[in-house]
């Protein structure tokens, strides 16, 4: 299976060209089924969505999320695009929080200061950007961001944005529950998410068995 997000193509940015012609380019972009296009430090990069063992732990977070989504917003996982003009990126979240408000404009991107969080499900593949362009972009304006370590078997959350990015942070393990800070303010069970983390593992060790590894992105 595909490793997420591996780059087949990256379109760099004109010399002159704007973040908006950026987002105009990625608008008109005939994108194929299963993959997203983002604005990813400078470049437009379409990838695949996401693996199917994903899908259980994304359904998981966004049952636990919807009852404690704040009024009017929505809990999806549809691949939209966010646009992040203060840090020029354009990011589509594993699954996304956001006022509903946000998807009665016209075109492909919504404004990011619709969401109220954002989580991603990263790997060895996703780990750079996860951890650096989106906690540096989503730090400075989404509330709440769950990033969760598939290899590491752990789920991150940082709260409190700030234009210095996150104040606050909190880990822990798959299998302990731990605490969704406002506007959700509930405790998140997290035993679903070992099932998926334990596929990520063995996947790793059979591949170190038959002699390959997987290159990060």
């Amino acid at each position: 299976m595909t490793e997420r997000p591996t780059a087949i193509d990256d379109v760099e940015a004109p010399a002159t060209g704007s973040f908006e012609d950026m987002l105009r380019i990625v608008e008109e972009m005939d994108t194929p089924a299963g993959y997203k296009a983002e604005l990813i430090r400078g470049k437009i990069v379409v990838s695949p969505w996401s693996k199917l063992r994903y899908k259980r732990v994304m359904k998981a977070l966004r049952l636990q999320l919807e009852p404690h989504a704040p009024e009017g917003h929505d809990v999806d996982v549809a691949p939209f695009l966010f646009r992040f003009p203060g840090s020029e990126r354009g990011f589509g979240p594993d699954l996304h929080v956001a006022d509903e408000a946000a998807f009665d404009d016209e075109g492909r991107h919504a404004d990011g200061t619709a969401l109220s969080l954002a989580a991603e499900l990263t790997s060895d593949s996703t780990k750079d950007v996860d951890w650096l362009d989106r906690l540096d972009t989503y730090g400075r304006i989404v509330p709440v961001y769950l990033l969760l370590d598939m290899k590491m078997q752990e789920i991150n959350v940082f709260w409190d944005p700030s234009p210095k990015g996150y104040r606050s942070r909190t880990s822990v393990p798959f299998g302990r529950p731990v605490r969704i800070p406002a506007p959700f303010d509930f405790e998140l069970d997290t035993s679903a998410f070992i099932v998926a983390a334990d596929a990520e593992a063995q996947g790793t060790a059979d591949g170190n068995d038959a002699g390959r590894s997987t290159p990060d992105a």
